[in-house]
């Protein structure tokens, strides 16, 4: 796999919050069309390594974060090369980040905002086009019904469901998910997940998840990489995962890392 082919590749990142390392050293490379998914305890860093890739973490100088080949974090600085980087890349949050008071239609349409002037987008004056790709795109994550109705008056599983449809309106090549299940019910998590995974495995849509819930990460992505105190310490397939590994990786929070067994 070649660095231009990866959606990320991350060399020798670290990220130090005062006297605490929140990454040490890691490396990693996501080529296009993988579908992986970040596991480990809380404070593990998996959150801190999503944001650096994002461009909204800066990390510490000596390491180096490339985009689509592009370059968006070197010698500790943050490159004018991330704007284009996010361009690229559909990211989905805990908290579902849409606008309460608008529509969940006007909050799917936000992701064309790059494609025309941002004083159109303010008027709401979309392209007839854009209006199409959003109504298409509600359609098919099953929230078309709710198109007119405030995003702060839908459940979380709706809302999750919208944020994936604005990625999908704003064209992006791949999704980076930080814990997009974690404020869901195990029914609404299921929906966002297969969704998640109908974009990698239809469109070939690159993906980065982080998930607590070890189960979901074994089921949905066959490539896991676990970190623990900030440091990569499994990489390689899903199955791979048995007892001891995760009693390695999670120790008192073992029990705590699967969702659905304990329900």
């Amino acid at each position: 796999m070649t660095t231009s082919a990866a959606v990320a590749s991350v060399r020798n990142v670290s990220k130090t919050f005062g006297a605490r390392k929140a990454l040490d050293g890691v490396s990693l490379e996501v080529a296009s069309g993988e579908m992986v998914a970040l596991i480990g305890p809380s404070g593990s860093g998996k959150s801190t390594l999503l944001r650096s890739i994002t461009g909204l973490q800066p990390i510490d100088a000596g390491g180096t974060i490339a985009v689509f080949g592009e370059t968006v974090q070197k010698d500790g600085r943050v490159t004018g090369a991330v704007r284009k980087a996010r361009a690229r890349l559909g990211m989905i949050f805990q908290q579902f980040n849409l606008v309460g008071r608008l529509s969940l239609f006007s909050n799917v349409m936000l992701g064309a905002l790059g494609r025309i002037p941002g004083w159109k987008g303010a008027l709401g004056l979309w392209p007839g086009a854009d209006k199409k790709k959003a109504m298409a795109a509600l359609h098919r994550v099953g929230v078309a019904d709710y198109a007119a109705q405030r995003a702060n008056t839908l459940s979380g599983g709706q809302q999750q469901r919208g944020a994936i449809a604005r990625a999908i309106v704003q064209g992006a090549q791949a999704i980076l998910a930080d814990e997009p299940v974690a404020s869901l019910d195990p029914v609404s998590a299921r929906k966002v997940m297969e969704l998640l995974v109908e974009l990698n495995k239809r469109d070939g849509l690159g993906v980065i998840v982080t998930l607590h819930q070890v189960d979901y990460a074994i089921r949905y992505c066959e490539r896991v990489v676990a970190l623990k105190a900030g440091k990569v310490v499994y990489d390689g397939p899903a199955t791979g995962l048995d007892t001891r590994t995760l009693v390695d990786i999670y120790g008192p929070e073992f029990e705590d890392a699967f969702w659905e067994t304990k329900q």
